[in-house]
């Protein structure tokens, strides 16, 4: 499913990465490699790494304005 940066704003990533941090520091299975994430504790770094390898199952709903319809 990935994101490239151009297709979301810094917010939106910013408000991926967090739900997902949140996830995986209530208990919630990982989706990276764990060789990749070894040496990781913080649930952060985490959802980073999944988020940099296109694993997270978010995805963004964008809602055009009629401005942009036009």
């Amino acid at each position: 499913m990935g994101f490239t940066e151009k297709e979301i704003t810094r917010f939106e990533k910013a408000r991926i990465i967090g739900a997902r941090a949140l996830q995986i520091s209530c208990g919630a299975p990982t989706f990276a490699d764990p060789d990749v994430i070894a040496d990781m504790l913080d649930p952060i770094d985490i959802a980073e790494a999944e988020f940099n390898e296109g694993l997270i199952p978010i995805s963004v709903i964008k809602k055009r304005s009629p401005a942009q319809t036009a």
